[in-house]
């Protein structure tokens, strides 16, 4: 019994939050990966909401980064970063086909 109510809370945890898939732009790096947000609004609203919030880091998890001035260099994975906003030249959603 007790497992089925551990699973139950692990379920609304994962319903309560918004995942997205972004391309982040840096000086010096390229980032792919995802971020989180929890569900208070609307979907469309997850990166403006990231960039204009009071936090100064954004955690992005599952991250491949590519160093822009050597792009040919074996990209690097992440499980998890957190990057400084103030960092960011660009922040888009990233359609993988």
């Amino acid at each position: 019994m007790y497992e089925d109510n551990k699973m139950d809370e692990n379920n609304s945890f994962i319903t309560g939050i918004w995942s997205e898939r972004v391309l982040v732009v840096t000086k010096d790096y390229q980032i792919k990966g995802n971020v989180f947000m929890p569900k208070t609004g609307r979907k469309n609203r997850v990166l403006s909401d990231i960039l204009n919030g009071s936090k100064r880091f954004v955690a992005i998890k599952n991250c491949e980064v590519v160093h822009r001035e050597f792009p040919n260099r074996k990209a690097e994975t992440h499980d998890f970063l957190q990057l400084n906003l103030n960092s960011i030249i660009l922040l888009r959603p990233l359609n993988e086909d």
